[in-house]
């Protein structure tokens, strides 16, 4: 079983698993402007894992590196499977979702439901652990429906810690799990940070991660002092180059901060490997580019021409360049 003290854990800074964000190509942009940020992947169900193309599914290239696989599933036997399978994949950490309110998986019954089921969650997480050297964590919210009260969520965190798991990232908003979308429990659940910082003040032998509308790194700083770590989600996606000087800031690397025009670079050269392999449409990188230049003059010229193309098959590397014209030329550019 692995066993991880927070002394013993250096990833103060994360990106969430974020469904149809968070694949491998996203990934690679991010390392282009972050080489110490822990990335995890979207969440793929057990199910999927044991019986889909796990090629597909899960493979990633070395410089992703550190990874997080985030499963889904609520059978022990199927996720503990799936912790081998991670570890043979070369996997950093594997973390079961028990946060997604989705009702899709609902009917799966796992992600936020499993919330109500925390002796079962243990259940998962320790024949997880007892299938892999790597450390298993977990990502919950700090409540769900009418059970949203703090001292229900530190029986199920209490609960869970029986499994040997210390590692928890915690969304700080409650789950609806009928009558909100997944995006409005995004939104209109109230942030509870307080409920976090009381989680780690109380039980602080264990290693926890806060997430929830974090947009600035000076929020993440505010936060630290707090908790272990901070997750930041959609803000990455929106504002990747948020996360340009989180090397320096937060692991201490004496390098320089990547300019946009470098990423792009980078980007071209990683469309124009794929491009011959010719195994995917080329949206399916240049999707994730389209905030390379959020708040900056041409952006959305930018963000114009790589949608546009980036749809069409025969689109190659060119339409990176193509939309670089677009923005370099622009005064007031950063």
């Amino acid at each position: 079983m692995a066993f991880l003290s927070p002394s013993e854990r250096h990833y103060p800074v994360s990106v969430a698993p974020m469904m149809d964000r968070t694949d491998r190509h996203f990934r690679y942009f991010m390392r282009q402007i972050t080489q110490r940020t822990l990335l995890y992947t979207e969440m793929v169900t057990s199910a999927a894992i044991l019986n889909g193309d796990r090629h597909h599914l899960l493979d990633f290239s070395p410089i992703e590196k550190p990874l997080v696989l985030q499963v889904g599933g609520d059978n022990p036997q199927d996720l503990a499977e799936c912790a081998r399978i991670a570890t043979d994949w070369g996997y950093d950490e594997i973390n079961l979702n028990v946060g997604c309110p989705s009702s899709r998986v609902q009917n799966g019954h796992f992600g936020a439901c499993l919330m109500a089921q925390p002796e079962k969650v243990a259940a998962c997480l320790e024949a997880m652990m007892q299938a892999t050297h790597l450390p298993v964590s977990v990502k919950h919210r700090i409540g769900i429906d009418e059970c949203d009260r703090y001292e229900d969520m530190v029986h199920f965190v209490q609960t869970v810690t029986a499994s040997g798991c210390q590692i928890f990232s915690v969304h700080a908003r409650k789950a609806w799990l009928q009558g909100l979308s997944p995006k409005e429990n995004r939104d209109i659940p109230p942030l509870r940070y307080e409920d976090v910082y009381r989680l780690k003040q109380e039980l602080s032998h264990l290693w926890i991660e806060i997430n929830g509308g974090f947009t600035q790194l000076v929020q993440v700083q505010n936060q630290l002092p707090k908790v272990d770590a901070v997750m930041i989600g959609r803000a990455a996606y929106d504002n990747p180059y948020l996360f340009t000087t989180v090397d320096s800031d937060f692991y201490h690397e004496k390098i320089a901060a990547p300019s946009r025009l470098k990423v792009a670079q980078a980007m071209m050269n990683y469309l124009e490997e794929w491009k011959t392999k010719g195994l995917l449409k080329p949206h399916s990188i240049t999707r994730h580019m389209l905030q390379l230049f959020s708040g900056q003059p041409g952006s959305r010229a930018w963000k114009r021409l790589l949608t546009e193309q980036g749809c069409r098959p025969d689109a190659g590397p060119e339409i990176i360049y193509q939309a670089l014209d677009k923005v370099l030329t622009m005064p007031g550019l950063t």
